[in-house]
């Protein structure tokens, strides 16, 4: 093997996943203006709505990771994501406290179900990511979920912030973020771990990092589409 294709040793390897951290959602100008109070009540209500339709579809992307997943241990730890959002029981899970988060910023639990706000281009990005999930091997599904890495001081930040600047919201009505972030901890560690080892190659390391490249870019597209219909009139 020629130094060109020798794969990059695990902390070479580590630090240019976490150097994408600079294209995460949060530095988005959409995102910049939530955490400023920047956002009228429109505004807030239509990106809790369309952020709704991500998190609707977080288990069936965990899905496919499981059913393209030759290896039962992985499985094992993995399916732990499905009760997360899904819930064990009615009116439990990540996907209820989202709608309830969507209740206090004004929204009808039923217009955020059936999904009218939800725009093309989220419906696009988002449905793009599910299909990554399902069509590519699973070690590059699971590597595109990394962006657990930068998301726990970004949840703490806004649980603040939006207490700060949103005066109708509660601290209750935050619960999806508060109980999110000791998870997304403990699950970016986890998910790091698999993508370390079985990413062997400098291929598999390549082709890990274009996949936490595209989630960034699924993720930076999904604001983009918010703040364009943001900025239509009503």
């Amino acid at each position: 093997m020629t130094a060109a294709t020798a794969a990059r040793d695990e902390s070479e390897f580590i630090g240019a996943l976490r150097a994408l951290s600079s294209s995460y959602w949060g530095g988005h100008p959409f995102h910049q203006r939530l955490h400023s109070g920047g956002l009228d009540r429109r505004e807030l209500r239509l990106w809790a709505a369309n952020r709704w339709y991500y998190q609707r579809m977080l288990p069936q992307k965990d899905a496919a990771i499981i059913s393209n997943c030759p290896l039962p241990e992985i499985r094992r730890a993995w399916v732990d994501r499905l009760a997360y959002h899904d819930g064990t029981a009615e009116d439990e899970g990540g996907i209820e406290r989202w709608l309830r988060l969507c209740q206090a910023v004004g929204l009808s639990r039923e217009e955020v179900l059936d999904e009218r706000h939800v725009v093309a281009g989220v419906r696009f990005a988002v449905d793009a990511y599910v299909n990554f999930a399902r069509t590519r091997p699973w070690t590059e599904a699971i590597a595109s979920g990394l962006t657990e890495m930068f998301a726990g001081h970004l949840m703490t930040r806004r649980v603040t912030d939006m207490l700060a600047h949103y005066d109708w919201i509660r601290p209750e009505h935050l619960a999806y973020f508060t109980d999110r972030i000791e998870a997304v901890s403990g699950e970016g560690k986890g998910t790091l771990d698999i993508v370390v080892r079985y990413s062997t190659t400098r291929e598999q390391q390549d082709a890990a990092v274009a996949a936490l490249s595209f989630k960034c870019d699924v993720l930076w597209q999904m604001l983009d589409a918010v703040e364009r219909a943001a900025a239509t009139p009503a």
